[in-house]
């Protein structure tokens, strides 16, 4: 499974109980992690912030059984102006270094109040590579390197509301182990609660549970009420105690000829 993700804590929030539910049927998981987050934080400079949530990436990840990271290193928050050609060749990359059964990403048709133009750029760039990784002319170099088209079988789509929701995983076994691994983003919880402060107070409220965990440089239990209620939150619509939604596509959408003509080998 190739998970690729804008921001460190991406994986976590999105799909961490899916993620240790792969991990735990022994599938092989590699997250891409595609900017450095280096602006993600509050009262820290660049340098360690960057270190930090790389840090905190890492754990994350190891929390949720992944096997493989990768970090493309792009500044965070600059992807509106990057190259979609420039990083769709990353993206081919991978696929072709990777050959993966599954690639996993942020839906592109599922923008409904995505305000991450880095989440917008990274699902465009991905779902082109989806195909172009296929074919025999695109980047030659990678041919001459030994690398060789690949095709995917399956693409997962998952995102801030899934408007066309295929498949709900159930993630009551794995809920805790997902709020666990979203815990280890010290850095970017602590600047999000921070971004909370800032509204509440702009519109003349103040939220004790911000401020506490603000000045204690504690977020773990904010993390694991945000956390475990949204999960709980798409569960109940699906009468489970909790679970992850995502559009997954199989075999280009065309399984029907699967179905007609195909056979297992």
């Amino acid at each position: 499974m190739l998970v690729v993700t804008a921001h460190a804590d991406d994986a976590a929030l999105f799909l961490g109980g899916t993620i240790a539910r792969w991990a735990e049927a022994d599938w092989r998981v590699v997250v891409v992690r595609v900017t450095d987050d280096r602006w993600d934080s509050v009262d820290l400079d660049e340098a360690s912030t960057i270190s930090a949530n790389t840090r905190e990436f890492r754990e994350a990840m190891t929390t949720l059984g992944v096997v493989e990271t990768v970090d493309l290193g792009y500044p965070t928050d600059t992807l509106g102006d990057a190259s979609e050609v420039e990083l769709r060749e990353h993206m081919i990359r991978l696929i072709r270094t990777h050959k993966p059964y599954a690639l996993v990403t942020f839906d592109p048709y599922a923008m409904f109040g995505e305000d991450n133009q880095d989440h917008v750029k990274v699902a465009i760039a991905v779902d082109e590579s989806f195909w172009t990784a296929q074919f025999d002319k695109h980047h030659p170099e990678h041919l001459a390197a030994g690398l060789a088209p690949h095709g995917v079988f399956e693409r997962w789509y998952f995102g801030r509301r899934v408007m066309e929701v295929t498949d709900v995983i159930d993630v009551s076994s794995t809920l805790d182990r997902k709020v666990a691994a979203a815990q280890c983003h010290r850095t970017p919880m602590k600047n999000f609660a921070n971004q909370l402060r800032l509204q509440a107070r702009t519109g003349g409220w103040e939220v004790s549970i911000l401020n506490e965990s603000i000045a204690a440089d504690d977020n773990s239990s904010l993390v694991d009420m945000f956390v475990r209620g949204a999960t709980s939150q798409t569960g109940e619509r699906h009468e489970l105690d909790a679970a992850e939604e995502f559009r997954v596509v199989r075999f280009g959408g065309l399984g029907a000829i699967l179905d007609a003509f195909g056979k297992n080998i």
